[in-house]
């Protein structure tokens, strides 16, 4: 794989698992330093292992990104590690807990704005004070299918990454001459963690999620993480303040 991104450092959050690992990965994989933040790190240090094994760098930064505390901590390790930042996949999300609007808790609400749209703000507010000083740098925020259309019993899901878009757009529009790009992608149903605690690992409820997709299938963090690397290369230099969706053609029915 070309080394496109050799001497770069890339921010992956959320990067312990699921689309955070591929893109940790990914990023690697084209040369990348890069730093996984997560507020946990999975037992087998597998997301370090596999870049390690690529012949890749990269640290683990314990980072829980509703608190500003923790990102600024994981910022300042960043550049005290590699001294600069060319990227960063504002990953990190939860998907808080399936109720209706009326039914949905004040702490559901606000713990998964606090982690998925709170987070994003916090975590592009310290990085892009440093990619201002460097005068160039390259944001993609993960979104969500969720965040273009609707879905019943998840509104808090929903409201945050409708907010993760809107975050986006303004970024983009205000540092387009800076030097600075800012896209978000909106996966649709990739085969993650994430998907298995929705599902409950039920095979039948997997086919009702197959049977919507256009595609016929789930989608792979690899893909989604595919999307990430491309909108920071060179290639997508013109490509800023978009939502791309990873969707398999969901939205598009």
């Amino acid at each position: 794989m070309e080394a496109i991104f050799n001497n770069k450092v890339a921010i992956v959050t959320g990067g312990s698992f699921g689309i955070g690992r591929a893109a940790a990965v990914a990023f690697a994989q084209r040369g990348a330093a890069v730093v996984i933040a997560d507020c946990v790190e999975d037992a087998n240090r597998e997301t370090l292992q596999q870049i390690e094994a690529a012949g890749g760098k990269a640290i683990f930064v314990k980072c829980d990104v509703s608190k500003a505390a923790d990102v600024t901590a994981m910022i300042d390790k960043t550049f005290s590690t590699y001294g600069r930042l060319d990227f960063a996949f504002n990953n990190a999300g939860i998907e808080g807990i399936a109720a209706t609007t009326q039914e949905c808790t004040q702490e559901n609400w606000e713990r998964t704005l606090a982690v998925n749209l709170t987070g994003v703000w916090l975590c592009m507010k310290h990085e892009l004070s440093h990619m201002l000083r460097q005068g160039s740098g390259v944001i993609v925020n993960c979104a969500s299918v969720a965040g273009l259309v609707g879905f019943t019993a998840l509104p808090a899901y929903v409201a945050s990454k409708h907010g993760v878009i809107g975050l986006t757009k303004t970024a983009a529009l205000e540092y387009a001459k800076s030097g600075i790009r800012v896209n978000a992608v909106c996966p649709g149903v990739i085969r993650t963690p994430m998907i298995d605690r929705f599902t409950g690992k039920d095979k039948h409820v997997e086919q009702q999620f197959r049977d919507m997709e256009p595609i016929g299938r789930l989608g792979e963090p690899e893909e989604v993480a595919e999307a990430v690397v491309w909108l920071c290369s060179d290639a997508a230099s013109f490509i800023t303040g978009t939502a791309l969706p990873v969707d398999g053609g969901w939205i598009s029915q």
